[in-house]
């Protein structure tokens, strides 16, 4: 029941969102951590005995709590290693009948890990790296207990374990890491461990209350689950880059603003009224992005001279109203290199009409601001 539940907060945790991006090492780290420290059965046996049952019992275990500092190097694609020192602690509850005391066990390891970085894998945006690893190394046992024990089908009444060994040990972590918002580098990490130790070693002596020594207990197996919330520090994380400048839309081009003044039949005199269109289109070039001014002149498709002659004298009627108008918009305060004039004569009429037809606004002149 207590392992489930552990193993429950442990998934609750892992589940927990942060506002945050997920960052994956690169260069040194130190991971600091502790938690719930839960020690499985162990079974013992005094060597000497004839029955191999008679001087076989239990140890269990209850509460107890794990700790562990680490420093290691992320190599910028997941990969990390570690160099790790680790302490366990755990309540002694029974041996084979009533017990009082504490195991701890202490030591260290060289662990690998990856992290997993989801959104480069498989493309998954969310503030969380989760990580695997295994390590290996060395822990020491040692036992400190009081219990009522039967030893050799004999009740030892108030013998004492006691005792420290070491040996090889395992280990296989699960777990994920949370970026701290505004602390480039700082991590939050839960994780579960597994840690293991190898079979059959001896450990301290058994004491009877009187004095009476009954030789080393030996221990097998050992299997620890450990339930642990760090955090970690990684020195050469960059801040994350600034956001991208917003992109410069270019401003939308002006459109060209057109001003018309129209002409009496075969004549380039300007009108009051012409007049006033010619200064509104010489103030409006002062208050807009102008970068030229075209002034172009047309006649309708009469003329004075009929024949070939006449589309000859339409041209140059054309030119000679182009001519009026920019020299109004001189006076009005027009650069002179800044106008452009042109003369099309019957060309490009503004309402279409039949041959030989005096239309009124075909006789004109556009002034186009660019």
């Amino acid at each position: 029941m207590r392992l489930r539940s552990a193993l429950l907060a442990t998934s609750l945790l892992a589940a927990t969102p942060f506002a945050a991006k997920a960052t994956t090492i690169t260069g040194p780290y130190v991971d600091i951590g502790g938690g719930y420290n839960l020690t499985q059965t162990q079974h013992t046996r005094v060597p000497g005995y004839g029955d191999e049952g008679a001087g076989a019992g239990r140890v269990g275990h209850r509460h107890g709590w794990t700790g562990f500092g680490s420093v290691g190097w992320g190599f910028g694609n997941g990969l990390r290693a570690e160099v790790e020192g680790a302490y366990n602690w755990s309540e002694i509850y029974r041996k084979s009948g009533s017990d009082k005391g504490s195991d701890r066990s202490y030591g260290g390891f060289i662990n690998v890990l990856y992290d997993i970085d989801l959104k480069r894998l498989f493309n998954i945006d969310v503030p969380v790296t989760p990580f695997v690893g295994v390590g290996a190394g060395y822990l020491w046992q040692n036992v400190n207990s009081n219990t009522m024990a039967a030893l050799g089908g004999a009740s030892s009444p108030n013998a004492r374990l006691h005792g420290t060994n070491g040996s090889f040990a395992y280990q296989g972590i699960v777990g994920a890491a949370y970026d701290i918002p505004g602390v480039p580098g700082l991590q939050m990490t839960t994780e579960y461990r597994m840690v293991g130790q190898v079979e059959s070693f001896g450990m301290g002596n058994i004491k009877a209350e009187a004095g009476g020594e009954t030789g080393a207990l030996r221990f097998d197996h050992r299997f620890n689950h450990q339930f642990i919330v760090g955090v970690r520090y990684a020195f050469n994380n960059a801040p994350p880059p600034p956001p991208p400048a917003p992109a410069v839309v270019p401003p939308a081009p002006t459109a060209a603003r057109t001003y018309l003044v129209f002409f009496d039949w075969d004549g380039a005199a300007l009108t009051g009224r012409s007049r006033e269109i010619v200064a509104e289109a010489a103030q409006a070039s002062t208050h807009v992005q102008t970068t030229r001014i075209e002034v172009n002149g047309y006649t309708d498709n009469t003329s004075a001279h009929p024949g070939p002659r006449g589309e000859k004298y339409n041209l140059g009627l054309s030119m000679r109203r182009a001519d009026s108008v920019k020299a109004e918009l001189i006076r009005d305060g027009v650069p002179a290199n800044a106008i452009d004039i042109h003369g099309y004569g019957e060309a490009h009429p503004l309402v279409p009409t039949g041959p030989d037809t005096r239309e009124p606004q075909n006789r004109r002149v556009e002034i186009i601001l660019h």
